[in-house]
Protein backbone atom coordinates (compact mmCIF):
# COMPACT_ATOMS: atom_id res chain seq x y z
CA UNK A 1 0.00 0.00 0.00
CA UNK A 2 0.90 3.39 -0.99
CA UNK A 3 0.39 6.68 1.34
CA UNK A 4 0.71 9.87 -0.45
CA UNK A 5 0.17 12.80 2.62
CA UNK A 6 -1.79 15.78 1.57
CA UNK A 7 -1.04 19.64 1.62
CA UNK A 8 1.99 19.99 4.46
CA UNK A 9 1.57 16.96 5.74
CA UNK A 10 4.78 14.26 5.76
CA UNK A 11 5.23 10.71 6.22
CA UNK A 12 7.90 9.58 8.90
CA UNK A 13 9.10 6.12 9.47
CA UNK A 14 10.48 6.24 13.36
CA UNK A 15 14.46 5.25 14.00
CA UNK A 16 15.29 2.39 16.36
CA UNK A 17 15.36 3.75 20.02
CA UNK A 18 18.59 3.88 21.56
CA UNK A 19 19.55 0.33 23.69
CA UNK A 20 22.18 1.58 25.41
CA UNK A 21 23.37 4.70 26.89
CA UNK A 22 26.35 6.68 26.45
CA UNK A 23 27.92 4.91 29.64
CA UNK A 24 27.25 1.38 28.22
CA UNK A 25 23.87 0.39 30.26
CA UNK A 26 21.30 -1.60 28.56
CA UNK A 27 18.19 -0.56 28.78
CA UNK A 28 14.94 -2.80 29.16
CA UNK A 29 12.42 -2.42 26.77
CA UNK A 30 10.20 -0.51 29.38
CA UNK A 31 12.85 1.70 30.18
CA UNK A 32 12.96 3.09 26.65
CA UNK A 33 11.04 6.22 24.95
CA UNK A 34 9.76 6.72 22.02
CA UNK A 35 12.49 7.90 19.45
CA UNK A 36 12.02 11.58 18.44
CA UNK A 37 13.65 10.63 15.09
CA UNK A 38 13.07 9.24 11.74
CA UNK A 39 13.26 9.49 8.15
CA UNK A 40 10.60 11.08 5.57
CA UNK A 41 9.08 8.51 3.44
CA UNK A 42 6.84 10.55 1.54
CA UNK A 43 5.76 14.48 1.70
CA UNK A 44 2.32 16.30 0.50
CA UNK A 45 2.73 19.00 -2.27
CA UNK A 46 2.88 21.81 0.22
CA UNK A 47 0.95 24.20 2.42
CA UNK A 48 -1.79 26.38 0.69
CA UNK A 49 -1.41 30.24 1.30
CA UNK A 50 -3.95 32.92 1.91
CA UNK A 51 -3.59 34.37 -1.79
CA UNK A 52 -3.95 30.90 -3.18
CA UNK A 53 -0.09 29.60 -4.31
CA UNK A 54 1.54 26.88 -2.51
CA UNK A 55 4.47 27.31 -0.64
CA UNK A 56 6.96 23.87 -1.23
CA UNK A 57 7.92 21.91 1.83
CA UNK A 58 11.14 22.52 3.33
CA UNK A 59 12.17 18.49 4.25
CA UNK A 60 12.08 16.03 1.75
CA UNK A 61 12.16 12.64 0.91
CA UNK A 62 15.02 10.25 2.81
CA UNK A 63 15.37 13.44 5.18
CA UNK A 64 16.66 12.35 8.52
CA UNK A 65 14.63 14.48 10.91
CA UNK A 66 13.98 15.84 14.64
CA UNK A 67 9.68 16.12 16.00
CA UNK A 68 8.43 17.01 18.81
CA UNK A 69 7.34 14.02 21.20
CA UNK A 70 3.57 13.70 20.79
CA UNK A 71 3.50 14.85 17.49
CA UNK A 72 1.61 13.57 14.28
CA UNK A 73 -0.87 10.22 14.33
CA UNK A 74 0.36 6.67 14.36
CA UNK A 75 -0.21 4.56 11.37
CA UNK A 76 0.43 0.85 10.67
CA UNK A 77 0.97 0.43 7.09
CA UNK A 78 2.47 -3.76 6.13
CA UNK A 79 3.41 -4.62 9.46
CA UNK A 80 5.66 -1.54 9.75
CA UNK A 81 4.95 1.74 12.04
CA UNK A 82 4.68 5.31 10.95
CA UNK A 83 3.47 8.51 11.79
CA UNK A 84 2.29 11.39 9.76
CA UNK A 85 2.38 15.35 10.89
CA UNK A 86 2.56 18.55 9.92
CA UNK A 87 5.27 20.03 8.62
CA UNK A 88 5.60 22.29 11.83
CA UNK A 89 5.74 19.27 13.96
CA UNK A 90 8.82 18.76 12.72
CA UNK A 91 12.32 20.59 14.74
CA UNK A 92 15.40 20.51 12.75
CA UNK A 93 16.53 18.13 9.83
CA UNK A 94 19.47 16.14 11.28
CA UNK A 95 22.45 16.41 8.73
CA UNK A 96 25.35 14.61 8.43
Amino acid sequence: MKIKPLADKVLIERLEAETKTAGGIVLPDSAKEKPQRGKIVSVGEGKLLDDGTIRKLEVKKGDLVLFTSYAGTELKIDGKEYLIMSESDIMAVIEK
